[in-house]
């Protein structure tokens, strides 16, 4: 995407441009680039940009479209939401002509007009498919953020701020792997962080907690310390705690998933040869990148007090507590879910 990027800012506009994946947020972020470098003014872009919806159009009416003169400018956008969605026709044969009618859009695409075509999430075998095969050149994945704390350390730095190592994993920690929700989170904490008139643009996690609102004394690290200790009844009182300040559903889904990290990442330390690896190997195996390989030294430690089968275990008992919240597993309520958990993770 920073390669994608950097093409647009320094004028280099393809004229067709496929993007798949869930992340809206980023997908959209570009199109506003787009925007900003083909028209000279806000107004211009407005005037010239065309949304169009897949479930309303054929592919063969999108080319059409494309392929029209603009009235009062010279470069047009057209955007296609829900590509992946269009609008089906009947026959074979029609089917080929739109198709046909793509390939000569694509082998010789107007100058006066540049095209985006957004799907969701497509199935990799889909994309070797008509008409997403003859895109390939022109696509742009946008998958769901893998690791949270590396996407939210690069947008703060994009900012020109920098997140003290606990404030990030506090922060990762709490919120959901969404490109949107990061970027919001972090256009909030980076204004409230200004607020204090500091020099040295630093989150810090006392920001975090003011800012995205987590107690001091009952949240995920609290937590980790006392799964570390093996305390079942000290777990259970900080995870109902969390439940009751973040909401059941909402506080339970954290839970899960930071100790699902928690324990992937001592099983991976627990793997042959792993425990050989310097500190930065080891950190980028956890998936633990800049200020994070801090914390990389933590985990050697707990991959020695947990055994394999303690970790494997673990794993799994968050794997059904995952079924649970999704309704896969039936549960009564998500206390119990919580409950059954602790008792799993100790038993």
């Amino acid at each position: 995407m920073a390669e994608l990027k950097k093409q647009i800012a320094s004028g280099k506009i393809a004229p067709v441009y496929f993007f798949q994946g869930s992340e809206s947020w980023l997908k959209e972020e570009i199109e506003t680039q787009l925007k900003a470098a083909i028209f000279p003014s806000e107004n211009e872009a407005a005037l010239n940009t065309l949304v169009l919806y897949g479930p309303d159009l054929t592919l063969g009416q999108i080319i059409s479209t494309a392929s029209e003169y603009p009235m009062f400018t010279e470069k047009k956008l057209v955007i296609v939401r829900q590509f992946d969605k269009l609008k089906k026709v009947t026959g074979k044969t029609e089917s080929q002509r739109q198709e046909n009618s793509l390939l000569r859009f694509l082998s010789d695409p107007p100058s006066f007009a540049v095209l985006v075509l957004d799907a969701d999430e497509v199935e990799k075998k889909e994309l070797e498919k008509a008409p997403y095969k003859h895109l390939k050149a022109f696509r742009h994945d946008f998958g769901a953020i893998k690791n949270a704390d590396l996407f939210a350390a690069e947008r703060a730095k994009e900012a020109g701020w920098e997140f003290d190592p606990d404030a990030l994993k506090t922060f990762s920690a709490y919120i959901e792997p969404s490109s949107r929700l990061i970027c919001q989170e972090i256009e909030k904490l980076t204004l409230f962080a200004s607020s204090g008139k500091r020099a040295d643009r630093r989150i810090t996690l006392d920001d975090v907690c003011d800012c995205v609102g987590i107690s001091r004394r009952y949240n995920v690290f609290e937590l980790e310390k006392a799964i570390v200790g093996k305390n079942l009844r000290q777990c259970s009182g900080i995870a109902l705690m969390i439940m009751e300040q973040e909401g059941q559903k909402e506080g339970l889904m954290n839970i899960v998933r930071y100790l699902t990290t928690f324990f992937l990442r001592i099983w991976k330390l627990q793997a042959p040869g792993a425990r050989q690896l310097s500190l930065q190997e080891t950190a980028a195996l956890l998936g633990m990148y800049g200020r994070q390989e801090f914390f990389a030294k933590n985990y050697l430690g707990y991959a020695r007090q947990f055994s394999v089968a303690e970790t494997e275990k673990a794993i799994r008992a968050l794997r059904d507590a995952d079924a649970a919240l999704k309704g896969i597993i039936p549960s009564p309520d998500d206390k119990f879910t919580l409950l059954k958990l602790m008792q799993q993770l100790f038993s």
